[in-house]
């Protein structure tokens, strides 16, 4: 299963299609081909929310079009959707994995940098020929601040897998996107060692969380859950992504976290292959990278910008929860995609015996 949030149908988009067909500015054609408007597709939850307001509306008002805002996005759907010739999705947010699966596969097409001029000014690391990223997060150790006293959570996911010393139920992210590379910090691997990902290293990650598993009260599956039982204190300790748990520190959530030994990672945008609207997409994946859309997401607070020049503007109280601030990346591994895309194939099945067993 591919996602970060797990799929659990297409009604959002497919009742958003409205009626009414109109024309787009400078000779694009109709937005409303195939029965439907635009359509840009996410994960759902804060990231949505933030994607909308910092990028999408912006964009409606820049392109003046009408902008449907579905989720959430699935990958399998995609290529179903380019394999029928009935593409729905018009960009899509895809976290990372699926723009090394949609090349190889050829769901995706390529971008077109004559028209995406403004990845010139991010760092390579975040440009690609399938997708690129517009915003930046993290899988963090988060914990119950009434479970452990202040300075002594977890620090590292070497504690987190000390269950004699760090004691509590845990979570854990149900894939093994994130656990790989958590494992293999637990278990001392150095980040210049850890890809690219052998049948060796992936059983020894495997191994690692097989031993941690008794003390998996949850293994997730949605962002909203790790801040809510933390919050409850059904967890002591558990893994979480960024944006879901600054969104909770913005209500005084009873929850502290570490950068250390972070794992940092993108979102990325891509365009479903045969869409009717590559042009427009490729215009509004652009307007997403101007130093203006990408400062917006410093007021908004969840996941932070990819673009160097926004980030800079950070206020000190805004880089406590810039992921890509020097102070807080130093501490943080960066995930690679598409290593990640490989061992999600790869050794599913090994992962899911794992689990059952």
């Amino acid at each position: 299963m591919f996602t970060r949030r797990r799929f659990v149908g297409s009604a959002a988009a497919t009742a958003a299609a409205g009626a009414g067909a109109f024309a787009l500015p400078g000779g694009f054609g109709p937005v409303h081909a195939q029965g439907r408007p635009f359509t840009f597709t996410s994960w759902g939850g804060v990231l949505s929310a933030m994607e909308k307001e910092a990028f999408i509306d912006p964009a409606e008002k820049l392109f003046n079009v009408k902008i449907v805002n579905a989720s959430p996005t699935n990958q399998a759907k995609i290529k179903a959707m380019v394999e029928a010739k009935a593409v729905e999705w018009d960009l899509v947010d895809v976290g990372g994995r699926s723009i090394f699966a949609g090349r190889d596969q050829g769901f995706l097409e390529s971008i077109d940098y004559k028209i995406v001029t403004n990845a010139k000014n991010l760092d390579k690391r975040w440009v690609h020929s399938h997708g690129v990223y517009t915003s930046t997060g993290a899988t963090l150790i988060a914990w119950n601040t009434k479970a452990f006293p202040a300075g002594k959570g977890p620090q590292s996911w070497k504690d987190f897998w000390d269950v004699k010393n760090v004691p509590g139920p845990r979570g854990l992210y149900k894939l093994m996107y994130y656990n790989y590379e958590a494992a293999m910090l637990a278990a001392g691997v150095k980040e210049s060692e850890m890809y690219p990902v052998t049948p060796e290293k992936a059983k020894q990650a495997i191994a690692k969380v097989k031993e941690i598993k008794p003390h998996v009260k949850v293994w997730w599956t949605a962002g909203a859950q790790p801040p809510q039982l933390l919050s409850s204190g059904e967890l002591a300790m558990c893994s979480v992504w960024s944006g879901r748990l600054f969104d909770a520190l913005k209500e005084k959530a009873p929850i502290d976290f570490t950068w250390k030994d972070g794992i940092a990672w993108g979102n990325a945008w891509v365009v479903p292959k045969g869409t009717p609207h590559k042009d427009l997409a490729m215009k509004i994946l652009n307007s997403a990278l101007t130093d203006e859309a990408q400062t917006r997401l410093l007021k908004i607070g969840v996941y932070g910008p990819v673009l160097e020049s926004a980030a800079k503007k950070a206020t000190a109280e805004q880089t406590k929860q810039l992921v890509m601030h020097p102070d807080n990346l130093k501490r943080m591994m960066l995930l690679n995609d598409e290593q990640a895309g490989m061992y999600m194939t790869k050794y599913e099945e090994d992962w899911n015996k794992m689990l059952l067993a």
